[in-house]
């Protein structure tokens, strides 16, 4: 069976950042890191579990993860914990308020689908 793969959004993903306000650049992913992408555990694929996790990432000014909350689940408690523990690593670039980062959250909508 070949690896199930990870589709980590597109076109209908939610990756708006949360920061509002005048001359704010919200936080996004770092094109430039290595971040790996979510492993789909073994068992979910399995027992055929899929579905959408969406997360809520607390970017620090230095474009570190500073916390993350589950916003809606997938179902899948193995599903949610794979994409929160792949997430907890990345790099971001922080969100930006007249000219200097700043500390702020963004939702990031992660798919797990079985081919």
């Amino acid at each position: 069976m070949p690896p199930p793969e990870v589709n980590l959004g597109g076109g209908d993903s939610f990756t708006n950042a949360l920061a509002s306000g005048p001359a704010v650049l919200p936080a996004r992913v770092d094109q430039h890191w290595r971040n790996r992408e979510p492993i789909y555990p073994v068992a979910a694929a399995e027992r055929g579990e899929h579905g959408a996790v969406v997360l809520l990432i607390h970017v620090d000014p230095d474009g570190a993860v500073a916390g993350i909350e589950v916003t809606a689940t997938s179902g899948f408690r193995l599903l949610d914990r794979a994409a929160r523990e792949a997430v907890q690593t990345w790099h971001f670039l922080p969100a930006v308020h007249d000219g200097k980062p700043v500390a702020s959250a963004m939702p990031l909508r992660v798919l797990f689908e079985l081919n």
